[in-house]
């Protein structure tokens, strides 16, 4: 059984930062694109930043030069470094990533985190 756990969200002040982790743990054989959602109250889930296997990333323009995105392969683990935080920031963020369980001649299954909640205050 394959899991995304999160850590790492909180209560911010506006401008303050935050370091989101999500590990990746269970029978993995390999894992692809891992990335960061969000989901504020009554609004759609939205892309936050992707990262591929090999370190390319992409960012939702919102966040462009305040969020980093980064993933240690060793750890199975990706993280978002959130940084100028700003109210309309807050948000449940969930991690996801597109995993290949068991072994090599499995199919790729996408896998969604618990999220985690971040609060910006103003």
């Amino acid at each position: 059984q394959v899991q995304l756990v999160e850590s790492g969200g909180g209560l911010v002040q506006a401008g303050g930062s935050l370091r989101l982790s999500c590990a990746a743990s269970g029978r993995i054989s390999g894992i692809r694109t891992m990335g960061w959602y969000r989901q504020a109250p009554g609004k759609q889930r939205d892309s936050v930043a992707t990262i591929t296997s090999v370190g390319s990333t992409n960012y939702t323009d919102s966040v462009k030069g305040r969020f980093t995105i980064s993933r240690d392969n060793a750890k199975n683990t990706v993280y978002l470094r959130m940084d100028s935080l700003k109210p309309e920031d807050t948000a449940v963020y969930y991690c996801n990533a597109d995993i290949r369980p068991y072994s090599p001649t499995y199919p790729i299954r996408n896998y969604w985190g618990q999220g985690t909640q971040v609060t910006v205050s103003s």
